[in-house]
C-alpha cells in the first residue's frame, strides 16, 4: 500500500518534471551562427536600399521576418581575421591580439566553442575559418586553407586527420552541404552550436557558373556619394587605394583577362594576374569553358569601346556589383537550404539562428569597395537574428550593438556566463526592440593594418547615437610604426609588407598624422561627406567626444594612447 502510494505521489509529479524538463531544454536552445565574408547590409533586402530591391535576398529576408532586424549593428575593427578574433573570444582586438590580418591570436585566450563545451554544447564551424590558430573547442570542424577558394577548394578538420583535401564543386555549395552533414550526424542528447563560414562574396568575387550574367540586364544605381571628391576630409581619405575608379584591377577584379600583357606595373603583372590565375587553374576543364564563355566576351565587349573617364568608372562599378550580387545569391540560396533542413527535421523550433558578415562592405559608397575605415557601410555590418517563440517576428532593433556581444549572448544562451574580460552585452536585453536605459550610447572603433593592402591609416574612433569621431594617427608610408609582426622575417606580415614595398605599392609620401581628426554630425550629414571638425559651434560636442575617446582608451587599456 505505502508502495503505491509513493509511485502514485511519484506519478503525480511527473507532468511537472517534464514542463520543467521542457523549459529548461528551452533555456538551451540550439545555435547556428551563419556568417559570409564582406556580405554588405546593403545587398540584404530587408534593408531595403534599392540595390537590394534590384538584388532581393529573399531566403536571408525568411530570417528577418520572422524575427528581428538590427539597424544599427556594427564591428569593433573592420577587418576579416580581427573581426573573427573578436567573434570567437568577445574581446576588442587588442585584448585578443588579433590587430592585424596575419599574426596575432592570442591562443590562451578562451574561445567560445571552448566555453559552449563546458556548458555541454557540441560545436562545430565548416567553411572559412582564418585565424591564425587551429580550431580549439571544437567537436568537429571542416575548413577552407586560408582565405578558401570559390571553385574546388581545399579543406581540412577532424574528419581529414588534419591534411587539406580538394573537394569539387562552388565554395558557397560545398559549405552548405557540409553543414547538412553535420547536423545529421551530430550528438542529438546535446544541443549545439554550428558556425557555417562562407566566403562569398569576398574579393574577387567569383559567381557560381549557373549565376553568370545574371544581372546583365539591371542598371544598378550609382550611390549618391559615388563621386565623393573628399573635400572636407582628412588625408587618409585621398592617400587610401581602395577606390573603383583609381584601384579597382581589370584582372583579378574585373576578369578582363585581356588586358594581362598590356598593363605593365609590377603589381598587375605580379598580384593581380596571380590572383585571377589561381582562382580560374583549380577549376575542370568544363568549368573553366563555362567562365571563359561568359567572361571573355564582356572582356572583348569592354576593350573595343574605349571607355574613358567617368564612363570607365561606371561600368567598373556595374560589373563589380553584378559579380558581386550574383555571389550573394549563392549564399541566399545555402541560407534558404539550412532553413528548410531545420523545419524538415523539427528543429526550427528550438534552434537560434544568427546571420551576419565579418563587417560592412563599400558598395561604390565613396567610390570604395571594400571596407577597414569607421564610414558607416564599413563600420556597420548586417545583423539578423530568430528564435521562434522568443523573438517576435519582424522586429526591428535600433540599439547600439556590436560583435563583442556575440560571445555573451551564446554564452548567457547555453546558460552559461561571459569571462571577466569579456566588455559585451548580452544581446536578447534588445532583440525584442526595446532598449534598457542601461544599454550602451555608443561604440569604440579601432584599425591598425597600416601599411598593407589598401593602404588605410591607423584610427580609432567613437560613435554616439548621432555623432562620430573618428582620430587617425602615427607616421607615414616606409616610417611607420609597423606591428611586431611586420619586423620579423619569419612572419607572414613581414613577407606581405616587404612585398608591397618592392612594388611600390607603399607611399612614402602618406604623411605622418598626429591630432588628425574628423568629426560628423550622423543626423544632418549620414552621407558623411561634411566633416565638421574645427568649425564654429562645434566645440562642446568635440569636448564630449574627445573626454569619451579618452575614457574608452584608458579603460580598455588601449596601448597606443
Amino acid at each position: 500500500m505505502n508502495r503505491f502510494y509513493l509511485t502514485a505521489g511519484m506519478l503525480s509529479l511527473l507532468p511537472g518534471l517534464q514542463a520543467a524538463a521542457q523549459s529548461q531544454q528551452a533555456q538551451r536552445p540550439n545555435i547556428i551562427y551563419i556568417m559570409s565574408d564582406d556580405h554588405a547590409y546593403q545587398a540584404i533586402s530587408a534593408y531595403g536600399s534599392e540595390v537590394s530591391k534590384l538584388a532581393p535576398t529573399p531566403n536571408i529576408d525568411r530570417i528577418a521576418k520572422a524575427g528581428v532586424t538590427f539597424d544599427r549593428a556594427f564591428v569593433e575593427n573592420s577587418l576579416s581575421t580581427p573581426s573573427r578574433a573578436c567573434t570567437l573570444t568577445g574581446l576588442y582586438s587588442h585584448q585578443n591580439g588579433q590587430e592585424q590580418l596575419n599574426e596575432g591570436m592570442d591562443p590562451t585566450k578562451p574561445f567560445v566553442s571552448e566555453l559552449l563545451q563546458k556548458c555541454g554544447y557540441q560545436t562545430a564551424v565548416i567553411g572559412k575559418w582564418h585565424v591564425p590558430c587551429d580550431p580549439k573547442g571544437f567537436d568537429y570542424y571542416h575548413i577552407y586553407n586560408g582565405q578558401g577558394e570559390y571553385y574546388n577548394p581545399n579543406f581540412r578538420g577532424s574528419d581529414t586527420g588534419g591534411k587539406y583535401v580538394q573537394e569539387h564543386g562552388y565554395c558557397v555549395d560545398l559549405v552548405d552541404k557540409h553543414a547538412k552533414e553535420f547536423l545529421d550526424n551530430r550528438d542529438k542528447s546535446k544541443p549545439f552550436f554550428l558556425m557555417v563560414h562562407f566566403k562569398a562574396p569576398h574579393r574577387n568575387q567569383m559567381p557560381n557558373l549557373k549565376y553568370l550574367g545574371l544581372f546583365d540586364d539591371v542598371k544598378f544605381p550609382l550611390p549618391t556619394t559615388f563621386w565623393d571628391d573628399y573635400s572636407t576630409r582628412q588625408s587618409p581619405a585621398h592617400t587610401q587605394k581602395m577606390s573603383i575608379t583609381n584601384h579597382m584591377e581589370l584582372i583579378q577584379d574585373l576578369k578582363v583577362v585581356q588586358m594581362k600583357d598590356s598593363l605593365k606595373d609590377a603589381y598587375n603583372q605580379g598580384f593581380s594576374w596571380f590572383c585571377y590565375r589561381a582562382g580560374v587553374e583549380r577549376m575542370t576543364p568544363d568549368q573553366r569553358a563555362a567562365w571563359n564563355r561568359y567572361y571573355m566576351p564582356r572582356g572583348e565587349e569592354f576593350l573595343n569601346a574605349h571607355l574613358t573617364g567617368r564612363a570607365l568608372s561606371e561600368w567598373k562599378y556595374q560589373a563589380y556589383m553584378r559579380d558581386y550580387l550574383a555571389c550573394v545569391r549563392s549564399i541566399d540560396d545555402a541560407v534558404g537550404d539550412i532553413l528548410d533542413y531545420l523545419k524538415a527535421n523539427g528543429l526550427d523550433e528550438n534552434t537560434v539562428v544568427i546571420y551576419t558578415s565579418d563587417q560592412g562592405f563599400y558598395l561604390g559608397e565613396h567610390n570604395w569597395f571594400d571596407k577597414r575605415f569607421m564610414y558607416e557601410q564599413s563600420l556597420r555590418t548586417p545583423l539578423l537574428m530568430a528564435w521562434k517563440g522568443h523573438i517576435n517576428p519582424g522586429t526591428r532593433c535600433n540599439a547600439m550593438v556590436q560583435n563583442i556581444d556575440y560571445a555573451p549572448t551564446f554564452l548567457s544562451l547555453a546558460g552559461g556566463k561571459k569571462t571577466d574580460e569579456m566588455s559585451g552585452l548580452d544581446l536578447q536585453q534588445v532583440w525584442n526592440g526595446q532598449t534598457p536605459k542601461t544599454w550602451r550610447t555608443s561604440i569604440y572603433y579601432h584599425y591598425y593594418d597600416y601599411p598593407a593592402f589598401h593602404q588605410v591609416r591607423r584610427h580609432d574612433g567613437v560613435r554616439t547615437d548621432r555623432y562620430k569621431l573618428i582620430s587617425f594617427y602615427g607616421k607615414g608610408g616606409t616610417r611607420a610604426e609597423t606591428n611586431w609582426y611586420q619586423t620579423d622575417p619569419k612572419a607572414q606580415e613581414y613577407r606581405i609588407l616587404h612585398w608591397l614595398r618592392s612594388m611600390n605599392y607603399t607611399d612614402d609620401n602618406d604623411p605622418d598624422l598626429k591630432d588628425c581628426y574628423e568629426l560628423y554630425d550622423l543626423q544632418n550629414d549620414p552621407d558623411e561627406l561634411h566633416n565638421i571638425y574645427g568649425q564654429p559651434g562645434t566645440e562642446k560636442i568635440t569636448n564630449d567626444l574627445m573626454k569619451l575617446l579618452n575614457k574608452y582608451r584608458k579603460d580598455l587599456k588601449v596601448q597606443e594612447y
